[in-house]
């Protein structure tokens, strides 16, 4: 079976680039002062025998959605894109590629892959293609300053704005940042309808949010749910901490407002996790925190800058935890840091498990990218490490993370293999070159625990519990020490990675 796709509405935006139906709005949760909100608690029995407080009503969600539904807008973006005249999907289907973003991915796949060589120039023979597509987005000021997804206006060479009264204006992008996924458009408007911004360190999980939008295409469409997790770490690249809720998103509800029940916006809607490609109860948005900061340096400057550490983290699991003698299996473990970087100025060094940055702890490693990108370039972090076994203080001065770092490069001895199942021998002065290592043991042969682990031959062991390895025997002290397992620091190639192998 195929692992679940992470679809955020760019898979919709293909839709949008290829005349997708789309469309975004969130509903609206407003503070509700009725004589049955402001019911008293009602006080239930759970299964531990104490008590816990329970609101007598719901939100209400008619009323919510009156008050901050005009708010939220439609958007319409056309554009160009160049695709190549021998693709096997005809230009009349295009609409068919808009709608089944399956036919739409195999016909960009192939005009990746099947272009011929053209006249002169060497490239393909291409043509310019109109492309069509629709999000949503939300109003944050009265003189038209409106948010949305940066995937929504990618490429965009027209933006249509249309309000719930069905009048439309010509928008502008004042800026998008793909990294964070929010773009912010201006209308030329005046005494617009606002939304209210909240605080997503307020959210509670199991809170009810709301969602208006158009999917596939179904205007003002108004869906339900609750949060179900906060802080999620997504496998794309990002450093959101999104927030996970089971309201049913669908492509069309990009870029729209995300509000909790006293109608405050908390997210703006992106992305959806899915084998299907529509909607299977797990949907993801943006913090409103941080669009709301991506939005003012927009507004004020045009651009966004975010800052960098300059270290490459792994999450702490029950082996990383017993091979690095920690309370609990919390932190972000550092694999790699950055030649030239903030963290190696810092002190920082693989193996090092980063606990609490500024105060703020660190559970998970999708923690650390999230605080580290609320903070600018020019910053000074305090971070609480764990090292060999001790806790450390190390205070670090963020950089630009658009500034070009300098990248870690990422047969004589007789073998010998233990209770780890490896066999090592020192690196040689070419091997050393080659990989950019000063020490370091190849693995000749992994079998036993360090194979089941994935250690395979031809990896370089760099250091083993956060200890830099020089020789065999050092490999055989740590493990003799160590009672349930050990934490790997491999080289592959150029990435280099933790790997927990269990002794027992």
């Amino acid at each position: 079976m195929k692992s679940a796709a992470l679809k955020n509405t760019a898979l919709v935006v293909a839709l949008l680039t290829a005349g997708a139906i789309g469309g975004a709005g969130v509903g609206a949760f407003n503070t509700l002062h009725s004589a049955a909100a402001a019911a008293s608690p009602v006080l239930m029995a759970n299964s531990s025998g104490g008590t816990f407080s329970s609101s007598a009503t719901l939100p209400d969600f008619p009323q919510i959605t009156e008050k901050y539904g005009p708010a939220v807008v439609n958007i319409s973006v056309t554009g160009t894109t160049k695709v190549a005249d021998q693709s096997s999907i005809a230009q009349g289907d295009e609409d068919a590629a808009s709608i089944d973003p399956f036919l739409e991915f195999f016909r960009r796949f192939q005009q990746g892959q099947g272009q011929r060589p053209g006249n002169g120039a060497g490239r393909g023979n291409q043509q310019e293609q109109p492309t069509r597509g629709q999000g949503s987005g939300f109003i944050v000021s009265s003189d038209g300053i409106i948010l949305t997804n940066a995937h929504v206006v990618k490429d965009a060479k027209e933006v249509t704005v249309k309000l719930t009264d069905r009048r439309e204006f010509r928008a502008k992008v004042l800026g998008s940042d793909p990294k964070t996924d929010v773009a912010v458009l201006r209308i030329e408007a005046k005494n617009l309808p606002v939304v209210a911004l909240g605080k997503t360190s307020e959210l509670r999980v199991g809170e009810w949010v709301l969602a208006i939008g158009s999917p596939f295409g179904f205007e003002n469409t108004v869906t339900a749910g609750v949060v179900s997790a906060k802080g999620r770490s997504l496998p794309d690249d990002s450093a959101v901490p999104f927030i996970q809720t089971d309201v049913a998103v669908n492509p069309g509800n990009s870029g729209g407002p995300l509000f909790n029940a006293r109608g405050e916006v908390v997210g703006i809607n992106s992305q959806i996790y899915s084998r299907s490609g529509g909607y299977q109860g797990v949907s993801f948005a943006i913090p409103i925190d941080i669009a709301s900061k991506i939005k003012d340096q927009i507004v004020a400057t045009g651009k966004v800058e975010h800052a960098r550490l300059g270290v490459a983290v792994q999450e702490v699991n029950q082996s990383f935890a017993d091979s690095f003698k920690l309370d609990k299996p919390e932190g972000a473990l550092v694999s790699t840091v950055e030649k030239g970087s903030p963290a190696e100025k810092a002190g920082l060094q693989s193996g090092d498990v980063i606990r609490k940055v500024n105060g703020q702890p660190i559970v998970s490693s999708g923690d650390l990218p999230a605080v580290i990108g609320l903070a600018a370039p020019g910053d000074s972090v305090k971070l609480d490490i764990w090292r060999q076994g001790a806790s450390k203080e190390l205070t670090a001065r963020l950089v630009n993370a658009n500034d070009k770092a300098e990248q870690v490069a990422s047969k004589k001895d007789t073998p010998n293999q233990g209770k780890l199942g490896l066999a090592l021998r020192p690196l040689q002065p070419d091997e050393k070159q080659e990989s950019g290592l000063d020490s370091g043991l190849i693995v000749q042969q992994a079998s036993g625990p360090a194979a089941l682990a994935g250690v395979q031959s031809g990896d370089v062991l760099i250091s083993i519990n956060g200890l830099p390895v020089k020789n065999i025997e050092q490999v055989r002290a740590a493990v003799a020490k160590s009672e349930k397992s050990v934490a790997l620091l491999i080289q592959r190639g150029s990435d280099k990675i933790f790997v927990p192998v269990n002794l027992s």
